[in-house]
């Protein structure tokens, strides 16, 4: 894959990896045109084409907080979404509103294991029923959280 190149054909899926590669497959898109806009709005550090290719490529590069947050403003996606998928492929943890709590102002999120299903979440439950919620229904993040 050259810098001006946006196939990534053979790489392995990963959310935050996939959320570039979505941006990068765009017509017209390139990987320069990409960094120009992926600029961190609290920092204002930017992502190199570089490692552009190197988050769409599954390669190695250093994960930090500021590259999430450029990486959102670059591909214009909500930060949340991107942070979650970040989290996910970094750690393995998926974040999602297993609860379909949140609203417009309130976000409700839960951090569990990729995989994990709600009959999997006892201390979920637990706090559910102390809550006066035992009758909520908890949901997978597939069901919840679908990436778009």
């Amino acid at each position: 894959m050259s810098e001006n190149d946006t196939s990534v054909e053979g790489a392995e899926s990963a959310p935050f990896a996939d959320i570039v590669r979505e941006a990068l497959a765009v017509k017209g898109e390139t990987l320069r045109r990409l960094a120009e806009r992926s600029v961190d709005p609290q920092t204002g550090k930017a992502v190199g084409h570089s490692t552009l290719w190197k988050i769409a490529d599954g390669q190695s590069y250093k994960r930090e907080r500021w590259l999430v947050r450029a990486v959102a403003a670059g591909v214009g996606r909500d930060l949340a979404a991107v942070q979650a998928a970040a989290a996910e492929e970094w750690t393995g943890l998926v974040v999602g509103d297993p609860l379909r709590a949140s609203t417009t102002g309130t976000t409700v999120v839960v951090a569990y294991a990729s995989g994990t299903t709600p009959e999997e979440l006892p201390i979920l439950k637990e706090k559910l029923k102390e809550l006066g919620l035992d009758g909520a229904q908890v949901v997978s993040s597939t069901d919840s959280n679908p990436r778009s």
